[in-house]
């Protein structure tokens, strides 16, 4: 992180379209698993499989190392601040504000992923100066290509990325959201 990028604070809760977006703590370490121990988390996301106490515990602990680092923010996604239904995630990186989600199974259907990119995206544009925020995801992953168009994003005309996760080749397109 150049001195110029402003650093993340050391806590943060962001409130809009009826979602409030919070620190993870140690309270959610019990209800990661349910969360996270998933196929489809498994299969379309890089979050290590099984997920178990063990690894919600490494992920609290990376999670605010990153913060630390100003390279990255990972908060739970709430209703009200209280039980965690998945996760948003602002990544800075060479290429640009990257921006990613996971929501549990059972919170799935309710426009939650949609709802926390589109807060996040309005905290990178409004408080980080992004001039644009993108998604990276698979075209074959139909669910998050509707997050994507749901919030407000468009395909983007830039080279593919390939590369491989888990064993598993991937091929990822770039959706961006410029700022308002």
């Amino acid at each position: 992180m150049s001195s110029s990028t402003p650093s993340f604070p050391d806590r943060i809760e962001l409130t809009g379209e009826g979602l409030v977006l919070r620190d993870w703590t140690e309270s959610d370490l019990a209800a990661m698993p349910e969360l996270f121990d998933h196929p489809d988390i498994a299969y379309w996301t890089p979050i290590v499989s099984p997920f178990d106490e063990e690894a919600a515990r490494t992920r609290l602990d990376r999670a605010r190392q990153l913060r630390t680092d100003g390279t990255a923010l990972l908060l739970a996604i709430t209703v009200d601040g209280g039980a965690a239904l998945g996760e948003v995630m602002l990544k800075r990186a060479p290429e640009g504000t990257e921006l990613g989600y996971a929501v549990g199974p059972a919170h799935r259907g309710q426009g939650l992923a949609a709802r926390a990119v589109r807060v996040m995206a309005a905290y990178a544009f409004d408080q980080l100066g992004a001039d644009q925020v993108i998604l990276e995801l698979e075209a074959e992953n139909a669910s998050s290509v509707g997050v994507a168009t749901r919030a407000g994003f468009r395909l983007l005309d830039v080279p593919l990325i390939k590369g491989e996760e888990k064993g598993r080749p991937y091929v990822l397109q770039t959706w961006g959201l410029d700022r308002p």
